[in-house]
């Protein structure tokens, strides 16, 4: 897999120009082949690191936008269900935090095939969703949901080897406090490996939406709802974060933060070059 490990926009700036020819014989590749699977699902063969082993990756046209293929939501396992994302979040756990297998695991997700499987892998994994504002976090409901408030997170201070949130940063108003209690929960020596949507060209986070002082929301940008595995109503979108994100997480205090481009051919990590955040306490 290839990966590069950049720290701002000027260094992703200096990458895009040097890989330019390279993105563009990759997106002439991938729509020759849209254009000879048009309408109709198709396998491509890789390596899926979930299922350790050589598979047909599956893809088809479900979340397509624009008559493209979304390749970040398609290449599903055969054997293990994880898409592009899922498998490649995996392969980046594995390489940037380089955890035990009895580290002690906090991830923003629990209704998902993603935390089933980590489940599997390690020894004290915990998972939650934001089910009710109403209660506590650390609550568990009675079909066994754990609730957990990014912004208020029940952990005790320093009590986390690892910490992993998934497309999860962008539902919440307050992100900066929810980075903060990320922080405190961390143990000296932590990491947090992260994603999100982010505009790779920009350094300032893009405000889609904002809550007011009265409780009430303000849309600036016309709504954008996401998948909620717990409501078909989905999920309120607030920002899209820029470059300036990582000064974020240097003010909060974390040592090291960096980005993480990655594309693979060979691990069906295919379609635009994707990106995930690293930051170690």
């Amino acid at each position: 897999m290839l990966i590069y490990r950049l720290r701002n926009i000027e260094e992703y700036q200096q990458h895009l120009l040097r890989q330019q020819e390279v993105i563009e014989r990759r997106n002439q590749e991938l729509l020759k082949l849209e254009i000879a699977n048009r309408d109709h699902s198709f396998t491509v063969e890789g390596f899926s690191i979930t299922a350790g082993q050589n598979v047909n990756f599956i893809v088809d046209w479900h979340h397509a936008y624009n008559n493209r293929i979304n390749w970040r939501e398609r290449l599903v396992c055969p054997t293990t269900g994880l898409n592009n994302r899922q498998r490649a979040g995996y392969h980046l756990l594995l390489s940037e935090l380089e955890p035990y297998e009895n580290d002690r695991f906090y991830i923003t997700e629990q209704v998902t095939e993603f935390h089933n499987f980590l489940d599997k892998k390690f020894l004290n994994i915990i998972g939650s969703e934001y089910v009710d504002g109403d209660f506590p976090s650390g609550y568990i409901t009675d079909n066994n949901l754990r609730h957990e408030d990014l912004t208020a997170l029940s952990f005790d201070s320093n009590s986390l080897d690892q910490l992993i949130s998934f497309d999860c940063l962008e539902h919440i108003a307050d992100y900066k406090a929810a980075l903060a209690e990320c922080f405190r929960a961390l143990k000296p020596g932590g990491t947090m490996l992260a994603s999100f949507p982010f505009n790779k060209n920009e350094y300032e986070t893009l405000v889609r939406a904002e809550v007011l002082a009265d409780g009430t929301i303000k849309h600036i940008c016309e709504p954008e709802y996401h998948g909620d595995p717990l409501s078909d109503d989905g999920c309120l979108s607030y920002y899209i974060f820029g470059w300036e994100l990582l000064d974020v997480l240097r003010s909060i205090g974390f040592n090291d933060v960096y980005a993480v481009i990655y594309w693979s051919d060979v691990f069906g990590y295919l379609g635009d070059e994707q990106i995930a955040f690293v930051a170690k306490k």
